[in-house]
């Protein structure tokens, strides 16, 4: 486990993963890290908070599991705010926690230890609290990898506050033949609690979370002794997110007195909903 001047330096900042930060606040009870906040003022306070407390870096990692890349940038964008002459160069944003390959192998090892001894007759179902409809659309995308090359025969999904709700999805299994109904949270926290399911247990456990946390921190540290403190490249993290847009050709205008303009410069390309992953 991190030592006590890692907890010190160590911000979590979370957004519909962990309910704002909220069910990240166990990872900071004597735990790795010294605040969970969400974005915006809250994190803000929290960096001026660990400048003053301690004389070394300040590491602030997003608590995303890969679906959530406006976490990243929006950290980012206050981070920038804050990084001036008065910070000393001491702030560093991380690697997010996971990538959605990531969140596939957590999920088929959860899989693993929660559908017991009879994985033909158990459907495992996915929850996540409700976010957008392209985070809601890639945890589909991430149920059905994780799904690949498993022996239980169902894997569905359900949202917390979403369509489907959780006991929607349960009621699916049921009807698809599975005797028993197995719930895994694809982000932070437990499951809630819906009759005719029963817990597979954490995505994580403690001990995983903290070596996460770890790995990231100590891959700043070492990028933020060189001179990068990884702010600008998180402000980039929403590229490629949400709707397909293309750029035209940017017109070039004449000049009255002069030659014919030449043809016009830019690009022509499609931006499809993916995500750069970078470990």
């Amino acid at each position: 486990m991190p030592g006590p001047s890692t907890a010190a330096g160590l911000i979590l900042v979370g957004g519909h993963e962990s309910a704002a930060g909220s069910r990240l606040s166990p990872l900071c009870e004597g735990g790795p890290a010294f605040r969970a906040v969400g974005v915006g003022r809250d994190l803000a306070a929290a960096v001026t908070e660990a400048l003053a407390r301690t004389n070394g870096p300040v590491c602030v990692l997003p608590m995303t599991l890969g679906r959530d890349p406006r976490l990243i940038a929006d950290t980012a964008r206050t981070l920038r705010w804050l990084s001036g002459p008065d910070s000393g160069g001491r702030i560093a944003l991380t690697e997010p926690f996971g990538t959605p390959s990531h969140l596939i192998g957590w999920l088929r090892a959860a899989a693993g230890r929660g559908v017991g001894d009879r994985p033909e007759d158990t459907a495992v179902l996915v929850t996540a609290p409700a976010a957008g409809p392209f985070e809601d659309a890639e945890l589909f995308h991430v149920a059905r990898l994780a799904r690949q090359y498993r022996t239980h025969r169902w894997v569905e999904v359900a949202f917390e506050g979403g369509d489907p709700d959780v006991a929607e999805g349960v009621e699916r299994c049921r009807r698809l033949g599975a005797r028993q109904v197995v719930l895994l949270p694809a982000a932070f926290g437990p499951p809630p609690d819906v009759p005719g399911s029963e817990h597979g247990g954490p995505l994580l456990t403690r001990r995983a979370i903290t070596g996460v946390l770890q790995a990231r921190v100590t891959v700043a540290r070492e990028r933020l002794a060189h001179g990068e403190n990884g702010i600008a490249a998180g402000l980039d993290a929403e590229h490629g997110h949400g709707f397909p847009h293309s750029h035209g050709p940017q017109a070039v205008p004449p000049r009255p007195d002069g030659p014919a303009p030449a043809p016009a410069q830019g690009h022509a390309h499609t931006h499809a909903h993916t995500h750069a992953h970078r470990h």
